[in-house]
């Protein structure tokens, strides 16, 4: 005798709630209410933003993991130069590593640049071509110390894992441009690794999973790894739609807007099979703009790093929401394959060796942008996790310093030649217009028309957001 229709489907979570007694229902609705899956949007639906007239589109975030010195890039200091071998006139809180030197002057020398006059050191010679184009916020704090809580405060505005990266946030708010990429898109060349803290900062966290960063290899034989299908096409397509068959039927039972999800992620690597390969194959591209980003110099870090720009600006070109661009390792001072702008020695060749490696290659995308008519309505972010000490560590390096850095934005909406805010005149302390990853991000979804305290989603109970309870638009560098 077959068993009644009723009984031969499994019984998901909530079918059997449906099912039992009211009372037991009850109790489990708090539960539910509580549930991340409770309330989730399905992945389809209309983004939350715009909210009102964008200024930009699209982001591309350069990353500059284990900080890099702002009184040796971005922050001039004149006061290091006199003092230098002076002990700190004011306490020194507690560093990484407590071995704390005098104050130490920078190697390389401040000029103003372009129309604005702002000013910039010899570190970064290319970027300081587009000084009129850079809004430098040189009051910005962090909560953290330490890599990779720095490297979450920086991408999520928490601390800690387990929440949407700014990458995510952003697809989420704006929807995609074109549904054969991921919105959110991460680049990695050469000996590139995640940051301090993995994989984990670039988390879609509690929003739908279509929203977690891609990691794609820029010079790769393959940008993703099997993204090239080993059948036919007519197979593929057969075995697929045997695949989605079950999938629909699961998700009309289990009615979970995570499955949804996960489906519609398998949709999309469907349609990246064809997209990424024609994307990060650059051949096609002239001589001399790969020659603008590096690539030919005889210098391997500056042409992976380059590679990675150029694809970036293929990527946007093609709708992709939000790059990061990821830094490699130069394998000088302490500063390891996660961090490699962390010099707590050698800062003069450490920083050299990263700042050849980015300079160019950014100073390069910038140009792309603009003689393509792209620059303006697209972001560019420049920042690390931190900066460092105006005073030395040992003999001839820094130490991480959350109490006073800088980064900048640059692009559409943003008011070019600026200096926002500052520090002390040692550059040890923000004194002036402090600001944090909440202001800054609070900025970059303003200039992309997002309201930064609407652009919510509500887990286990709460509304949560990229700016958390903070965050204030920095009027004074938008347009």
């Amino acid at each position: 005798m077959n068993p009644s229709p009723y009984f031969r489907t499994p019984l998901t979570r909530r079918a059997m709630l449906q099912r039992c007694s009211l009372g037991f229902g009850s109790i489990a609705l708090s539960g539910l209410l509580a549930d991340q899956g409770y309330g989730a949007i399905s992945p389809d639906a209309k983004p939350p933003g715009p909210h009102f007239k964008p200024r930009a589109k699209r982001v591309i975030f350069c990353y500059m993991s284990g900080g890099v010195s702002h009184v040796d890039s971005f922050d001039p200091k004149p006061e290091l130069a006199k003092r230098n071998g002076q002990p700190m006139p004011v306490p020194v809180k507690p560093t990484m590593f407590n071995n704390n030197g005098n104050i130490m002057a920078s190697p390389w020398e401040f000029k103003p640049r372009g129309q604005s006059g702002l000013e910039i050191s010899e570190l970064f010679p290319h970027i300081a071509q587009h000084a009129d184009s850079l809004a430098v916020i040189r009051s910005m704090t962090s909560k953290v110390n330490e890599h990779a809580q720095g490297n979450y405060f920086a991408h999520t505005g928490f601390s800690f894992m387990g929440h949407p990266s700014a990458g995510a946030w952003i697809s989420y708010g704006l929807g995609t441009e074109n549904k054969d990429l991921p919105g959110f898109i991460v680049l990695q060349s050469g000996a590139a690794v995640p940051p301090h803290g993995g994989v984990g900062v670039f988390s879609n966290g509690y929003l739908p999973g279509q929203y977690q960063a891609s990691i794609l290899k820029a010079d790769g034989d393959e940008a993703l790894p099997n993204i090239k299908p080993h059948e036919t096409d007519a197979t593929q397509r057969q075995r697929l739609s045997f695949i989605k068959s079950m999938d629909d039927r699961f998700l009309r039972e289990a009615a979970e807007p995570q499955v949804e999800a996960a489906i519609k992620n398998y949709e999309t690597a469907y349609r990246m099979q064809t997209a990424v390969p024609e994307l990060c194959d650059i051949r096609g591209e002239s001589e001399a703009t790969k020659k603008m980003y590096g690539l030919g110099s005889g210098d391997p870090l500056m042409e992976s790093y380059g590679r990675q720009a150029l694809v970036a600006r293929r990527l946007i070109e093609r709708g992709v929401r939000f790059v990061e661009l990821s830094c490699i390792s130069s394998g000088i001072g302490a500063g390891g394959p996660p961090n490699p702008w962390d010099q707590h020695g050698k800062i003069l060749e450490g920083h050299g060796a990263m700042a050849r490696q980015v300079d160019q290659p950014i100073a390069a995308l910038m140009t792309d942008l603009k003689q393509r008519g792209l620059f303006e309505d697209t972001l560019i972010l420049f920042t690390g996790e931190f900066g460092r000490t105006p005073f030395s560590q040992g003999s001839d390096g820094r130490d991480h310093n959350p109490f006073g850095f800088s980064a900048w934005i640059a692009g559409g909406g943003v008011r070019g030649g600026t200096a926002f805010g500052a520090t002390d005149d040692l550059g040890y302390y923000a004194v002036e217009k402090i600001s944090s990853f909440y202001d800054y991000y609070a900025t970059v979804l303003y200039l992309l028309g997002i309201d930064h305290e609407k652009l919510t989603y509500r887990f286990g109970g709460r509304d949560f957001r990229l700016t958390d309870v903070h965050g204030n638009v920095l009027k004074e560098i938008v347009t």
